[in-house]
């Protein structure tokens, strides 16, 4: 935006700002808006802001200058990628970790934490492409540092720096992890998230560990109800060896690689673009690559790809075709098998991987409008859409934010960075993993000064579950089954008068038997107002003492549920006074009951 049309005052730059932006989301959600109209508000939107940026800018230089700088008013926020966690919110997060780490010690694994920073030369040349969303430190001692990407590289020097004291192990670890990118905060996509790592290290007999790991990640997945889900499932050596067949050069193979992974949220086309028109592919090299990984299927895939001479043909593929067909036969004898599904679309961008490589999907992993896409794209073909990747047309742009020029922009704002609709975004893999058997050795053999990488080298085979995905997915459902926010299941009560000593005592006795108890902190609270307080978090039972029932060693019992009325939660109206039970028998009666026994569930409806 030139100067000459900048609004005069701050005011109506900010008015010019709010209806642009107006403008631009509406562009955005209309299926006909043209790629160069988009491009166009956006960047209008750019100008604005930064027009609006310098003059708040000379406005607050005239105040300074003048003797009269303001303060300016504390903007309440958390940061950009990151969120707050209420009670409730926290109680459903809690249940989640609880069975993921049960799941974790049932199969074996130690508990390891490492630092959340680690020194930048760590994790540099790691993450492929994806280096450019590690978040840069530097501490006042000079060292260059830079927040964890994810627990796999750390454990990697873990190991490196533990030398052959670790030679066998399963070691688990959750923790935060960091990552600066583009945030879809109702999707569990954020910069600052959670994942729940399990890894296999050591020499073992070919796939035991992988399957191991795969049994795993299905038991979990099982046990926490994400519903209906599927594991992708291929190997990096069968895929280099199809790279290699089709003819990409060596130097381009990651980079092509980290294309093809982008398969479950484009469509082909697109893919196909970003390989010739940005890393400069031979159409023809893409297109032979477009029939393989287009496969996908369960058991019988493999053999059909045994049957390829030229897949065959290959070492490299036919090395992980052979480590494949082992682990079809370890995942039946799991009983996972139906749970698999072996994808040649699936790439894992990252290049520390080696060998076996899996993602964990569900519906609500692609991105809403895909299905559609591909379903209309195979019918203009007049194909029927096996997996549906073949148009052979690029997607339209407007329902399609996430497909952005990859080529690098000139920004009004250093600091802008693009919005993402995340009515357009899917909630992406909920767990992912693999073999990476070269980590380890890299980390040994740069420690030692020496270029033989396979020096000091520990196969290694793990799995990240993304705690925040399946939170988005799961914190849903938790709300529609009126699941609590806290575990308390007893509140203790007086009638008539305060009895405060008498109800301190009670609450102290059931905290150490094991049952949960709370009360109202005041001398003398009314009855209803400690009814309030207990209700307000949804406990189950209420104990009230009496002056009377304390002499005859009996307290009253009453217990509560609660039901959903129009859509809302309410206490269920009973006309039940209660049940006298017995002091001494207390304890036992509240843990006899039903309720109690099943208070893990956090369901008390």
């Amino acid at each position: 935006m030139s100067s000459d049309s900048a609004p005069a005052s701050i005011e109506q730059l900010q008015q010019a700002i709010d209806q642009q932006q107006t403008l631009f989301n509406e562009l955005r959600k209309d299926t006909n808006t043209s790629p160069q109209a988009l491009d166009e508000a956006k960047k209008k939107l750019s100008e604005l802001k930064a027009a609006f940026g310098k003059l708040k800018g000379k406005a607050s230089g005239s105040a300074d200058a003048a003797g009269g700088k303001k303060k300016e008013r504390l903007l309440l926020k958390t940061a950009k990628g990151t969120r707050d966690y209420g009670p409730g919110e926290m109680f459903c997060r809690e249940h989640i970790e609880k069975i993921v780490k049960d799941c974790f010690t049932s199969y074996g694994g130690s508990c390891l934490d490492t630092p959340v920073f680690e020194r930048k030369d760590v994790l540099t040349d790691k993450y492929g492409e994806d280096s450019k969303l590690i978040f840069d430190l530097m501490d006042q001692g000079g060292e260059q540092l830079a927040l964890r990407y994810d627990h796999t590289v750390p454990l990697a020097r873990y190991l490196a720096m533990t030398g052959g004291t670790n030679t066998q192990s399963k070691l688990w670890q959750v923790g935060k992890v960091y990552r600066r990118d583009n945030p879809v905060m109702s999707k569990g996509r954020m910069r600052e998230f959670m994942q729940a790592d399990f890894d296999i290290s050591g020499a073992w007999d070919p796939m035991i560990p992988d399957a191991e790991i795969l049994s795993l990640l299905c038991t979990i997945l099982t046990r926490l109800e994400v519903g209906e889900f599927t594991i992708k499932v291929n190997h990096r050596k069968i895929l280099d060896g199809i790279f290699e067949i089709c003819g990409v050069p060596n130097d381009k193979i990651r980079t092509i690689s980290s294309a093809v992974d982008k398969l479950d949220k484009s469509l082909w086309a697109d893919v196909k673009k970003e390989m010739t028109v940005e890393k400069g592919l031979d159409p023809a090299v893409a297109d032979k690559i477009g029939v393989y990984v287009q496969l996908k299927g369960g058991a019988e895939l493999i053999e059909r790809l045994a049957a390829d001479e030229a897949i065959v043909a290959n070492p490299s593929a036919k090395k992980g075709l052979d480590e494949m067909k082992i682990l079809v036969s370890l995942l039946q004898a799991y009983k996972v098998i139906d749970k698999i599904s072996f994808d040649m679309s699936l790439a894992r961008g990252l290049d520390y991987y080696t060998g076996i490589i899996y993602e964990a999907t569900v519906e609500a992993s692609a991105p809403p409008w895909l299905k559609a896409a591909q379903a209309a794209a195979a019918a203009e073909e007049g194909n029927p859409p096996p997996n549906t990747l073949t148009s052979t047309e690029p997607s339209p742009p407007a329902p399609l934010p996430t497909k952005k020029d990859k080529k690098p922009k000139k920004k009004a704002d250093a600091d802008e960075e693009d919005d993402v609709d995340d009515s357009q975004v899917g909630v992406g893999s909920i767990a992912a993993g693999g073999r990476y058997d070269g980590l380890v050795g890299s980390f040994s053999s740069a420690a030692a000064g020496d270029k033989d990488k396979n020096k000091g080298q520990l196969p290694c085979v793990g799995v990240s579950i993304g705690m925040d995905r399946i939170f988005a997915l799961l914190w849903p459902k938790w709300e529609e089954k009126g699941m609590r926010s806290k575990e308390t299941m007893v509140y203790v009560m007086s009638a008539g008068d305060g009895l405060l000593v008498e109800r301190v005592s009670l609450v102290n006795e059931l905290r150490e038997a094991g049952i949960k108890t709370d009360f109202l902190a005041k001398n003398k609270p009314k009855l209803p107002a400690q009814f309030a307080a207990g209700e307000k978090d949804e406990v189950p039972f209420a104990v009230i003492l009496g002056g009377d029932e304390l002499k005859a060693g009996l307290v009253t019992v009453k217990e509560q549920k609660w039901e959903f009325v129009d859509g809302k939660k309410d206490k269920v109206k009973s006309a039940d006074q209660g049940t006298q039970v017995k002091r001494e028998e207390l304890v036992q009666w509240i843990k006899s009951t039903k309720t109690f026994q099943e208070w893990g569930t956090g369901k008390l409806i």
